[in-house]
């Protein structure tokens, strides 16, 4: 498998990132699952506050950007008030044509390390509620379920349920790398 490489996203990135996001939601049209993303719901602006308040992360295999996620430092929406002791992966975005099998999980690995190098001991993530495919993904990557939020608002639209999971954070050396 080609090497991914992992980099903090910038203003000049907002574009290839929106192309990711919309990318991955006719994906998911065109396989039926609704009700989670649409094309367009998300633009530049969005992508510009998270980089303002957590991390948006790019990776690249070959040259060319293979995948995308958000970092976020808390997440109010779906779990309430915590203590810093999480880091939230949000919108885990693959190139569909173009990155190398197992990007998602690579990526997901990427963001694992990062939330333990900050000093965090877990990391959280939520999926739709509907989602079966999505949550048996992560449960296969090691999350395991802790709970439900419904009616978690929405960037665009009416708010939806959710399946909230989480993972203990581990540094590279703990992962074998």
């Amino acid at each position: 498998m080609n090497r991914l490489r992992f980099r903090l996203a910038d203003v000049a990135d907002l574009a290839t990132v929106v192309r990711l996001r919309d990318d991955a939601a006719r994906w998911m049209l065109a396989r039926g699952i609704t009700g989670q993303w649409r094309p367009g719901e998300l633009g530049e602006d969005h992508f510009r506050r998270v980089m303002a308040s957590g991390e948006v992360w790019l990776a690249e295999a070959d040259g060319r950007v293979a995948g995308a996620w958000e970092l976020w430092w808390e997440d109010e929406d779906a779990w309430g008030p915590q203590p810093p002791v999480a880091g939230y992966v949000h919108r885990l975005m693959v190139d569909r044509d173009g990155a190398p099998p197992g990007t998602g999980r690579l990526m997901l690995r990427a963001a694992e390390r990062r939330v333990a190098e900050a000093g965090r001991t877990a990391v959280r993530l939520d999926c739709l509620a509907g989602n079966a495919r999505l949550t048996s993904y992560y449960r296969d990557a090691g999350y395991r379920v802790v709970g439900h939020r419904a009616g978690k608002p929405q960037p665009s639209g009416a708010p939806k349920s959710f399946t909230l999971l989480e993972k203990a954070a581990r540094a590279a050396d703990e992962q074998g790398e």
